[in-house]
């Protein structure tokens, strides 16, 4: 049993046990990841004596770690005194607050901001104004800025005022008295430098942010390339509004990589696990009922060759290997594309250039494998016309897979369509029709070799 099981179990038994003391003690010597997590595990009742051992701003940082579902926040704070919640909002960092906020129901939401502190409330509604997916929507207002103008002995006079509330200070931005972002400055050269030294001669002039209305995928790209730990966010005007931190940019990258697994897989959303199943099936049978309609235009075609099929049955045998290959292929184009769409390499090189590629990727894969499935048709059936056919139906099929599997998403990026809803599922259908068509019209074409 590790250390962490143990405190588990001591927590539970002095919680269970009216133990406050016991319980404050080893409660509060945890990491906040620790108590979210401790806290998840427990019964309803049990989470509500945690509440009366706790006062509100310590259950705020275990608040910023705790990830549950919308309708879970409801049923929690609907438990409580709402002028308790509110404090707890209070003592959260504004955006992590903001966050927990937008999961509620408008009503709850107005209820506890009404409650809260005339600064902290400001603050998280004007976070809650921005859009979902902006970089507005993920910054956080607790930061340090610094005048231009200012000393070094000033400078770090008020940065050990304001530290204990910033979410860090190993950068620090410098604004002009309009509050327009001149410049960035390390906690290492405030340390290091003269204390008569001005700001303006120790700052970098050459300081990267993001517009307060471009994507949370735009902040996270910059963060990425520049291995930043935080990125100023700005206004129209180049005023600084926030800044956004690395921990935030992680949980952006997780929603995202979640997200985009999800809809490759025709699912709506992979967060919620644990629906009921009448739920999970509304979300996932438009889906469904496409490919189901798809399903049925790729039967038709088989059925439009029934004459050709009844003159050489053997062809059956190979529809799902060159079906099964063609999806492959095709989803594999699919996942470069969307990769390069999601993390912005693709603005960075022509898409016609990618198509190209993915289309003499095509090209190779298609020959090795033809040539390889022609070889063995002949040494398996003797028939060495039946071979070159599916082994031109592969090579045909993979370069249209490959083809298709790239200008699929990049299409839907240019009509503003998320890329990813060009699941794997939807390339794999529309490649079973392409390989029919390549398949049974070159067996038509040739049947006499084949019947000979």
């Amino acid at each position: 049993m590790s250390i962490y099981e143990e405190k588990q179990i001591g927590l539970l038994h002095s919680l269970q046990n009216a133990n406050l003391t016991k319980f404050r003690e080893a409660f509060l010597d945890l990491h906040p990841y620790d108590q979210a997590s401790f806290f998840k595990e427990l019964e309803k009742e049990e989470q509500e004596l945690v509440f009366h051992f706790l006062a509100p701003e310590e259950i705020a940082e275990l608040f910023e770690h705790l990830e549950m579902e919308d309708r879970d926040y409801q049923e929690l704070f609907a438990r409580l005194l709402p002028s308790y919640v509110a404090d707890i909002f209070t003592h959260m960092s504004a955006d992590d607050a903001a966050d927990i906020l937008n999961a509620l129901n408008k009503e709850q939401a107005i209820s506890y901001i009404a409650l809260m502190s005339v600064e902290a409330a400001s603050n998280v509604k004007a976070l809650m104004d921005y859009e979902e997916d902006t970089a507005g929507s993920i910054m956080t207002l607790e930061y340090v800025s610094l005048y231009s103008h200012m000393t070094v002995s000033a400078a770090m006079s008020l940065l050990k005022m304001e530290a204990p509330n910033a979410e860090t200070i190993y950068y620090i931005y410098v604004v002009d008295e309009l509050k327009a972002l001149v410049g960035v400055v390390s906690l290492r050269n405030l340390i290091i430098s003269d204390d008569n030294t001005l700001i303006a001669d120790i700052m970098n002039d050459s300081v990267y942010s993001v517009s307060v209305s471009q994507t949370r995928e735009d902040a996270a790209r910059k963060m990425r390339d520049y291995d930043f730990l935080a990125l100023p966010v700005v206004d129209f005007q180049e005023r600084l509004l926030g800044i956004i931190t690395i921990d935030d940019i992680v949980d952006v990258l997780e929603e995202e990589a979640s997200d985009d697994y999800s809809k490759f897989a025709a699912v709506s959303n992979m967060d919620f696990v644990d629906q009921h199943p009448f739920s999970a099936a509304k979300k996932r049978l438009p889906w469904l009922i496409i490919l189901l309609f798809l399903g049925m235009f790729t039967a038709s075609l088989i059925g439009r060759f029934e004459e050709t099929l009844s003159k050489v049955s053997i062809l059956a045998v190979f529809i799902p290997l060159i079906a099964g290959m063609a999806g492959n292929t095709g989803t594999q184009a699919l996942a470069v594309a969307v990769r390069g769409i999601a993390t912005g390499d693709l603005e960075k090189e022509s898409k016609l250039k990618l198509i190209i590629r993915e289309a003499g990727t095509g090209l190779i894969t298609g020959g090795v494998c033809g040539i390889l499935i022609t070889f063995v048709i002949y040494i398996w059936k003797g028939n060495i016309y039946l071979g070159l056919l599916v082994g031109a139906s592969i090579l045909g099929t993979l370069i249209v897979a490959t083809i298709a599997g790239s200008i699929i998403p990049i299409v839907m990026n240019k009509l503003k369509i998320d890329p990813a809803v060009a699941s794997g599922p939807f390339i794999t259908t529309l490649n079973d029709i392409i390989s029919i068509l390549i398949y049974f019209g070159m067996a038509t074409m040739f049947m006499r070799f084949l019947t000979s």
